[in-house]
């Protein structure tokens, strides 16, 4: 490998940033990506997925080594649009950097992780076998993105012993707080069928809406108690359709429509056993009742609490002096899928302005992150 000098994560997030990669749009992030790899020597291979019902999707991975342990750092370049772009202080691609602080979409989620692991790795030029699965595919569909990469990484013989997500996973610090699991996800969506008619001869019609608002009842709120890692299981309605535009037609049928956020006391088979198990429980009324999962389930998933997980906790506690919350908050992320194939952490900035006008974070925050990281890929090879 060619010596080169350590690479500045400041700069380097802020060529990121002013590439609108909007998902999934690459506009140029993945050529800035592979120039500071390829100068860290690492082999790159660019792949496009596609089909599944989404659009396509380049993808970048790189590695460098070929013996010992393996760590594997995943990320998305892929941001969320940023809306209206006039009520943005700063321009949203622009990282301009103000008072210590850059902004910018995509500044906390999750650019400036993926900056600062490649600074990281060139200030320990010595580290041990490493690859990266990036991806530009997180925020939208996650269907031609980190899941086929990984399967596609399997099928080369690539084997993981550890990985990094760096997306944002501190609350008000660098390093108080790091996800070692994160609930399962099932979207699903009910339609209750009856017989439209007049409002004045309700005989002669099957209202669904009553039948759907005691579903609506009997399937909200707690599912448990939550386990010693995560906190109880909800079921969410977030929408509740009939299409009627009237006052005076009792409606044919109405859709609702509903999120579980899970913890690991249930898996996709047991949840739909248990809505089952309510929707045949109540009385339909004469209507007919239909429930389907919609798009994909994801599993929840915790890492074992040692290896990988035990050692970044002391390099945490090591330079900062306070161990990290081991936190399984939050929705669901790109590391569901790679926990199938190997212990898996998120651990990277506070990210409170994710998402909204003027994201942004801390230079000292993201020197910070790259020193950890940095310490962190020394210990794990030492």
């Amino acid at each position: 490998m060619p010596a080169t000098p350590g690479i500045d994560p400041v700069p380097l997030l802020t060529d990121l940033i002013r590439c609108p990669s909007v998902t999934p749009e690459t506009a140029g992030v993945l050529d800035v990506l592979e120039a500071a790899l390829t100068q860290l020597g690492f082999a790159c291979t660019r792949l496009t997925f596609e089909g599944d019902g989404s659009y396509p999707v380049e993808n970048l991975f790189a590695t460098r080594g070929t013996t010992g342990k393996h760590l594997l750092f995943a990320g998305h370049t892929d941001v969320v649009p940023p809306g209206d772009t006039a009520a943005w202080r700063h321009p949203p691609f622009a990282a301009e950097i103000v008072d210590g602080t850059l902004y910018g979409r995509g500044a906390a989620d999750m650019k400036s992780g993926i900056a600062a692991f490649l600074a990281a790795i060139s200030r320990v030029p010595e580290a041990g076998r490493i690859s990266l699965a990036i991806t530009n595919d997180e925020e939208a569909d996650a269907v031609n993105g980190t899941d086929k990469l990984m399967a596609w990484a399997e099928a080369q013989g690539h084997r993981f012993d550890f990985a990094i997500v760096g997306e944002p996973s501190a609350t008000a610090r660098v390093g108080d707080s790091i996800k070692v699991g994160r609930r399962g996800s099932l979207n699903g969506q009910i339609r209750v069928t009856g017989t439209q008619g007049h409002v004045a001869y309700p005989d002669k019609a099957n209202n669904p809406l009553p039948v759907a608002a005691a579903l609506i009842g009997a399937l909200s709120g707690k599912l448990d108690d939550g386990t010693e890692h995560f906190p109880p299981s909800n079921l969410e309605f977030t929408s509740a359709d009939v299409g009627n535009e009237t006052t005076n037609v009792i409606p044919a049928s109405v859709l609702l429509r509903f999120n579980v956020r899970y913890n690991d006391r249930w898996t996709p088979q047991t949840l739909l056993g248990a809505v089952n198990e309510v929707i045949g429980n109540q009385d339909a009324h004469g209507t007919v009742i239909a429930f389907t999962v919609v798009g994909r389930p994801s599993r929840s998933f915790l890492s074992p609490l040692g290896g990988g997980v035990k050692m970044l906790v002391e390099t945490i506690a090591r330079r900062t002096g306070i161990a990290p919350e081991l936190s399984t908050g939050g929705g669901t992320s790109d590391a569901r899928f790679i926990a199938e194939y190997c212990p898996v952490v998120e651990f990277g900035l506070p990210g409170p302005s994710m998402h909204k006008v003027d994201e942004s974070v801390r230079v000292a925050d993201v020197e910070e992150l790259t020193a950890l990281y940095a310490r962190f890929i020394t210990d794990y090879f030492a």
